[in-house]
């Protein structure tokens, strides 16, 4: 809950568009509707519920907690359950639409660009997060685990540090 109120309050403080925000919108747009073409691609539902917590995630960049995502979604007063969130989670992080960021105990939308190789770029200033498929990293981390005959299941990178905004 913090981390919603923090990203509120410095969105609100500033002058029209954060510059963190610039481009976020049509971005997310974009995402939402290729997520609704991997779920039908899967043949699995985007429930109303499942839609939501992700528009909620791509309608920021930082990492959201479960218990953030159902204050985010409960504008009415009327609170989901967090078992209902985590189900969404869930679904959400196996059709690969989002991830959780361990080092922050928290969610991210992800955007589908068909890498190997996802670097998440931390800001620990502000909170942003910025998702990065370098095509040398996905190289360099296909070397070294193929080297130590290691299978991975995914290929996630959290690097942590300060955002050029900040």
């Amino acid at each position: 809950m913090a981390r919603l109120a923090a990203y509120k309050q410095h969105h609100e403080q500033s002058e029209g568009a954060c510059a963190h925000a610039i481009g976020q919108s049509e971005k997310a747009e974009r995402a939402l509707a290729q997520s609704e073409a991997i779920c039908r691609a899967h043949g699995v539902r985007l429930t109303p519920i499942r839609r939501k917590v992700l528009e909620t995630l791509y309608a920021t960049r930082r990492p959201l907690g479960a218990y953030d995502l159902a204050e985010a979604l409960a504008p009415d007063g009327r609170r989901l359950a967090p078992v209902t969130i985590y189900r969404a989670l869930e679904f959400l992080i196996e059709q690969g639409l989002a991830h959780r960021l361990a080092s922050q105990n928290a969610y991210i939308a992800t955007f589908h660009d068909d890498h190997e190789t996802t670097a998440f770029l931390i800001c620990e200033e502000c909170g942003d997060v910025n998702e990065i498929n370098p095509d040398a990293l996905s190289s360099t981390l296909a070397g070294l685990v193929q080297a130590e005959a290691f299978r991975p299941h995914a290929r996630f990178l959290e690097i942590t540090g300060k955002c050029s905004q900040c």
